[in-house]
């Protein structure tokens, strides 16, 4: 059974000791590589961190709370940022969009290449005075392996991460997804065992998808036996909350000094937003009129 739905489950299994998510995502990635025009390499990066997002997303409880997700490298597309909601919406960008890179030595697209050695930040605004801000270094670049890294070492949660994207040969995207399983404190050792063994056994996530798994089939494989809960099914979507009314409340926010600059040069400006790539343009008579509005 195949669906052109993106959506995430939130499942439950060994009477609470394991928690779970899975995702199929194919709409969310191809909708971010149409949007900025990402190279193969920058898709299944960006690609993977918009469907870990949308997951870590949907783990939080306020509807107003927002993740960050952070990757900056030494490697050529430099970084890659990605936010997301509990609802299920995420949006991102890569640094460089049009970073190219020969295969990896298992001839895969080389994500880790691309990324190189960084830090991976966790940005949690849960309402509260300061947001919760976690950081590891990137183990591998590969993204599953560094939020894996991320979870045992600043969350003390282990943690299995899978994340993937398949492109099609016209570089549009085949398949993505993932799933996120997690032992909580006083899952038992023959829970961990078997599981570990499971994870050990698995194919590739695209390769699962690619073969017509859905997220619900994945988790059955690697947890059915320990009798799996779905607890949840929600739709995941890349939706960007950007519109005019709040690129002009930015522009107010510079100041009358660089308004009365952009004024000065007597041309449309434009203004772009990074995370879904629109542009926005203010013609001198409305930059005027943002610039009656700004107090300093």
């Amino acid at each position: 059974m195949t669906t052109d739905r993106d959506y995430i489950i939130r499942a439950t299994a060994a009477d609470g000791q394991i928690r779970a998510f899975a995702a199929t995502t194919r709409g969310v990635v191809e909708k971010a590589r149409a949007a900025h025009n990402t190279s193969p390499v920058a898709t299944a990066a960006l690609g993977r961190l918009l469907t870990a997002g949308g997951m870590m997303g949907i783990m939080m409880k306020g509807k107003d709370d927002i993740l960050t997700l952070r990757i900056e490298g030494d490697g050529p597309i430099e970084g890659l940022t990605v936010t997301a909601d509990s609802a299920g919406n995420v949006k991102g960008y890569a640094f460089n969009p049009a970073v190219m890179l020969p295969p990896n030595a298992k001839g895969k697209l080389d994500v880790g290449g691309a990324l190189g050695v960084g830090v991976l930040s966790v940005i949690r605004d849960i309402g509260l005075k300061e947001p919760y801000v976690g950081q590891t270094i990137l183990v591998s670049g590969e993204i599953a392996e560094d939020l894996t890294y991320y979870y045992a070492t600043s969350e003390q949660i282990p943690t299995s991460v899978a994340l993937g994207v398949l492109m099609n040969k016209d570089n549009t995207v085949r398949q993505a997804g993932g799933f996120i399983i997690q032992l909580l404190p006083g899952a038992s050792d023959e829970i961990i065992d078997k599981l570990e063994k499971k994870l050990g056994d698995m194919d590739s996530i695209t390769s699962l998808l690619d073969a017509g798994r859905t997220p619900e089939m994945i988790l059955d494989s690697v947890i059915g036996e320990f009798g799996l809960e779905i607890l949840d099914t929600m739709p995941t979507e890349f939706y960007c909350n950007c519109d005019k009314a709040r690129v002009e409340k930015a522009l107010i926010s510079i100041g009358r000094k660089e308004l009365q600059e952009m004024i000065d040069e007597g041309k449309t400006i434009e203004v772009n937003c990074h995370f879904c790539n629109q542009n926005y343009a203010f013609t001198v008579e409305e930059l005027n009129d943002l610039l009656k509005r700004a107090v300093r």
